[in-house]
């Protein structure tokens, strides 16, 4: 896989260097990495969550696809 390099500040990379260590990971490119994967992960499940329809949403939506002609 291909990686970039960011910038933090050293305190952030100090913390964050003492928790990888207290989590098991090997090195704080890999805690960093599965921290941000969880993140966006869950950001990504919240968006989807966001558009989900009502089971009456979804029905009015049926309906007036019936009443336009688009469904039987």
């Amino acid at each position: 896989m291909e990686t970039k390099k960011i910038e933090i500040p050293a305190e952030l990379y100090e913390k964050i260097e003492k928790r990888a260590k207290e989590t098991g990971f090997g090195n704080v490119d890999k805690y960093v990495t599965f921290v941000l994967e969880e993140l966006l992960r869950e950001l990504e499940s919240e968006e989807e969550e966001e558009y989900e329809l009502s089971e009456e949403e979804e029905e009015k939506i049926k309906e007036r696809l019936r009443a336009l002609g688009y469904i039987d």
